[in-house]
């Protein structure tokens, strides 16, 4: 029966810490090469014995003073210490023996970038990778786009990805990361054009057809976008991602039901999530189909019980049925999470209003007004409120707040002139409409919804009319 090489491997390795502390204790003159003492060094340096790791290096350097490979093996310990100037000095060391070691300067840069230091640790990159080629030129791209990340130039973290692929144009890490930075930097041009050329070279790389898709859809290309997403997905049925990218693409062109049924492909590959969920949700609540809408929004919910949007979108499933009590229900959890939340707030009252609770409708319309006093929703919610309630005078007052807080929006004109002729005041009543109808006749609409029996009478009759003559609207 052979031996199983991992068992082989850790008696070596045992055998090896026995022989390093005879070594040390200079019970026999074992003979301890280069490669032994970077396994020690490294077996310390893994089980998070740093002190240990430490001797280890001082006495493998002691053994051998001009191994530039130890010397970088001591500095990386002193880093992880926090030691950098004592770090810089044996990078410095090991740099005059051996320069064209990759270690050497992805270990200087990790010292610059502690020290915050990124412009040194930049332009080290920068001359080292003319040095190098291949896989340690494309190691040292990879370090030097996170130096940009994290110096925040992005524009510059995103060249570093594409002269990558531009060398090794499958190389999935750079794939993975570019597709991101395309669309952060607003690059998705140039991604297309990478990643168009790639696929001539390479047309059975999935990763290439789903960063196209990205790239157009981040150009509000959908169509394009969805066609490159099916081809990622004819090469890998499982890619869940392009299923995802595509049914936003979907729902971007108010193809629901494509939508829906790529979504659902999401759920059947990975894990449930709330956001696929809610996106099959929201596309059967365009469809007007609000009983899977719920469907899926509870399901929704569920996974993220904390998200108040979730029960105010079941709320508007209901309001939409005009089944007020129980959209009333889920706004109250909805309440509970996001209190001062405007649009919950109005909707709220749009319920109680419908059910003649006038009194409540308003304190809910008023919270509205006071989270977001500029709105001109919270404000007209506030007004009809009133005004179907026959408390005119409260709702005079609100329409005059109204005009001043919005800069004299013309709906609130309209309301005025409405309230005026609900308080028997006609001639205000006209001079205000006269007004809002010059100013802003497509809303004439409005003042007829708020009563549309006004058209019984026979001055505003007359005045509209005039005003149509003069072909203001």
């Amino acid at each position: 029966m052979t031996e199983n090489p991992s068992d082989q491997g850790k008696e070596e390795l045992k055998e090896l810490l026995q022989q390093y502390k005879y070594l040390k204790a200079g019970k026999h003159h074992t003979y301890f090469d280069e490669d032994a003492f970077e396994r020690v060094i490294d077996y310390y340096d893994e089980s998070e014995d740093i002190p240990r790791a430490l001797e280890a290096a001082d006495l493998a350097i002691e053994q051998y003073p001009y191994s530039s490979v130890l010397k970088l093996k001591k500095a990386d310990l002193l880093i992880v210490t926090r030691h950098y100037y004592d770090a810089l000095d044996y990078l410095q060391q090991a740099e005059l023996l051996d320069s064209l070691n990759i270690n050497l300067y992805i270990l200087k840069t990790d010292v610059y970038l502690a020290l915050d230091e990124q412009e040194k640790a930049v332009e080290l990159l920068e001359n080292a990778l003319s040095l190098f080629n291949g896989d340690e030129k494309i190691d040292l791209l990879f370090e030097l786009a996170d130096v940009y990340d994290d110096y925040e130039r992005f524009d510059k973290v995103f060249d570093c990805l594409y002269l990558i692929l531009q060398q090794d144009a499958v190389n999935e890490e750079a794939l993975y990361k570019i597709c991101f930075w395309a669309d952060f930097t607003k690059r998705n041009e140039e991604s297309i054009a990478l990643h168009t050329s790639i696929i001539n070279e390479h047309p059975y790389n999935e990763l290439a057809w789903f960063n196209l898709g990205a790239a157009y859809q981040g150009l509000k290309l959908y169509e394009k976008a969805i066609d490159a997403y099916t081809y990622a997905i004819t090469i890998d049925e499982k890619f869940d991602y392009a299923y995802r990218n595509m049914g936003d693409a979907y729902i971007r062109l108010r193809k629901y039901k494509d939508a829906i049924e790529v979504l659902k492909q999401v759920l059947e590959l990975s894990h449930p999530e709330d956001v696929i969920y809610e996106a099959i949700g929201h596309c059967y609540d365009k469809l007007k189909n609000w009983g899977y809408a719920r469907f899926y929004y509870r399901k929704a919910s569920h996974l993220n019980p904390d998200d108040s949007k979730l029960y105010f979108k079941l709320a508007c499933t209901y309001r939409n049925e005009q089944k007020w009590v129980k959209a009333i229900k889920q706004l109250e959890s909805a309440l509970q999470i996001h209190r001062a939340q405007p649009e919950y707030n109005l909707v709220m009252g749009e319920c109680k209003m419908e059910l003649g609770s006038y009194k409540e409708a308003v304190q809910y319309f008023m919270q509205a007004v006071r989270a977001k006093p500029k709105s001109i929703a919270g404000w007209e919610a506030l007004i009809r409120c009133l005004y179907r309630a026959t408390q005119y005078e409260h709702a005079m007052q609100q329409a005059q707040s109204a005009l001043k807080i919005t800069e004299g929006k013309p709906l609130f004109i309209y309301y005025l002139s409405a309230i005026y002729f609900a308080l028997g005041k006609s001639k205000e009543g006209l001079q205000q409409l006269h007004e809002a109808i010059c100013t802003s006749p497509r809303l004439l609409k409005k003042f007829i919804a708020l009563n549309p029996s006004i058209l019984q009478n026979n001055q505003v009759v007359d005045l509209i009319a005039s005003l149509k003559r003069k072909r203001l609207f």
